[in-house]
């Protein structure tokens, strides 16, 4: 198992070299450092001069990879790749375009990305197992039918209609919650409770349709019966044995996301105006501030091979029969 896991870490080391060095020439083959600086300091008609200034005071002056009027291992050090894109694999994320502390920023912020992720993904969770084992005990009747019927309607739905109804009705309507906005303390509560609400809802058809899919294959197989000719009650069937048999694919999807909370959501913090990591995202986007993204980007990366990896730790706790040799 420690061999198998270091295995991984390694392949993951290989993929986020490629994952940096690929974002490094996306975001330089859209854009040049001149555009970046007309872009951040007024648009076409900025003068060569104050180009030349922003680009020296960021670095961005150099070359992009190989400096051929320097020496030796500085053709490859003085370089923007080097100063700029190579730190990340330390998770030394530098500043941003508009001089900004890009980790300072990243540790303020994921205070509320955390705040509203976690409770969204434990109670989503929750109700969608619930739910579907609900389903799957009623199993072949209007109850059953009826709910198929609204999970395919709740997965049919944009997630942004949760949002713009949640908040007509919640905030408009019934003035229960404020629109957006976010503090610290116990009044965190009242901010976070129409977004978690939103969110646990907008998951609840997609993920209760396909955990249901799940425990009806289990259902009908060979244990299930010999646990029932046993005198097991069909609650305990469903909970001790079915449930335990179908986490394999449910840990696949649920242990993989638990690193990437820590990103936030990208749509639901900028509606509801939580400064998270997911509002920070589209902030830098709309500002084209790509030292931000890079960053943003890389560091997804990382945690989703940490997920990863965390899965598939996860299967052996799950199913003793599973081993990684």
């Amino acid at each position: 198992m420690t061999a198998y896991i270091l295995r991984r870490l390694m392949y993951g080391v290989l993929i986020l070299i490629g994952v940096n060095l690929f974002t490094f020439l996306l975001f330089f083959a859209v854009n040049t450092p001149d555009d970046m600086a007309r872009l951040a300091i007024g648009g076409q008609r900025t003068s060569q001069e104050a180009v030349d200034r922003w680009k020296a005071e960021r670095g961005y002056d150099k070359p992009l990879m190989y400096n051929s009027q320097a020496e030796g291992l500085q053709r490859y050090t003085d370089t923007v790749f080097y100063q700029r894109s190579v730190p990340l694999l330390v998770m030394d994320f530098g500043a941003s375009d508009g001089g900004r502390d890009i980790g300072r920023e990243i540790r303020d912020r994921m205070g509320p990305s955390l705040a509203l992720a976690i409770p969204t993904f434990l109670l989503g969770l929750f109700a969608s197992i619930v739910f579907s084992l609900t389903l799957v005990f009623f199993r072949a009747t209007r109850l059953d039918f009826w709910g198929v019927v609204l999970c395919v309607i709740l997965l049919s739905i944009s997630g942004l209609f949760y949002i713009i109804a949640g908040q007509w009705l919640f905030s408009k309507l019934w003035r229960l919650v404020p629109y957006s906005g976010y503090a610290g303390g116990l009044d965190m509560v009242k901010f976070l409770a129409l977004p978690v609400l939103v969110a646990v809802i907008s998951r609840l058809g997609p993920e209760a349709r396909f955990y249901r899919t799940l425990f009806l294959e289990e259902i009908g197989k060979d244990y299930v019966r010999t646990a029932r000719a046993k005198g097991l009650s069909e609650r305990i069937v469903l909970f001790r044995h079915v449930l335990r048999n179908a986490m394999l694919p449910i840990l696949t999807g649920t242990v993989s996301a638990i690193p990437l909370l820590f990103m936030g959501s990208l749509i639901a913090e900028s509606f509801f105006g939580i400064p998270g990591l997911g509002s920070y995202t589209i902030d830098a986007i709309n500002a084209q501030d790509f030292s931000i993204v890079r960053a943003m980007v890389f560091l997804g990366s990382a945690l989703y091979i940490v997920g990863l990896i965390l899965a598939d730790i996860s299967y052996t706790l799950a199913d003793p029969r599973v081993r990684f040799e």
